[in-house]
């Protein structure tokens, strides 16, 4: 029996509209849940690179990769594995900082390398990038403040190194 793991797939597409909503319909037709949707153009602007992170049994999600491939936009489909890519997200959290904790949350972070975006007397507003993993630490230090508001963008990732998924023979022309 296999278990379920974190698939994160870099989905290349014609920047055209509709695509998106038809590659994620692929997906919810299915019962996949989307853990994670990032979508923004690539160095072409006629090519727009979908990341998806997706909580699957591999062979289910083989099909819908085989199904997603037949999708007239799409151009080309990679999984990319956590060690060979770097990935990255953003997340907006404002905490209760108040003149009594203030310095403690200012100190978490710098720590975590964020940084202050916006000061108001009761709150500060922190913009952090990183992996999923850093991130959850840092929500699990500044919890204790007291969280008013967050929101985190989706997970990008790009593979390591030289190779570039958007050049060579698999790319149709777009």
């Amino acid at each position: 029996m296999t278990s379920m793991n974190k698939h994160t797939l870099s989905v290349l597409v014609e920047n055209k509209p509709g695509v998106l909503a038809r590659v994620s319909g692929l997906f919810s037709r299915r019962s996949f849940n989307i853990e994670s949707l990032a979508v923004g153009e690539t160095e072409n602007p006629d090519v727009s690179r979908i990341t998806i992170v997706v909580n699957a049994d591999s062979s289910p999600l083989e099909q819908v990769t085989k199904q997603l491939n037949k999708l007239v936009n799409v151009l080309k489909i990679v999984e990319l594995d956590p060690h060979q890519s770097v990935q990255r997200e953003l997340l907006l959290v404002k905490v209760r900082a108040d003149r009594t904790v203030r310095s403690q949350v200012l100190e978490t972070v710098e720590l975590f390398r964020a940084k202050v975006i916006d000061v108001a007397p009761d709150t500060l507003t922190i913009e952090a990038t990183g992996n999923p993993d850093k991130l959850d630490a840092l929500l699990r230090d500044l919890e204790p403040y007291g969280i008013k508001e967050m929101v985190q963008s989706g997970l990008v990732a790009i593979g390591r190194g030289s190779r570039s998924i958007t050049t060579g023979p698999a790319l149709r022309a777009a």
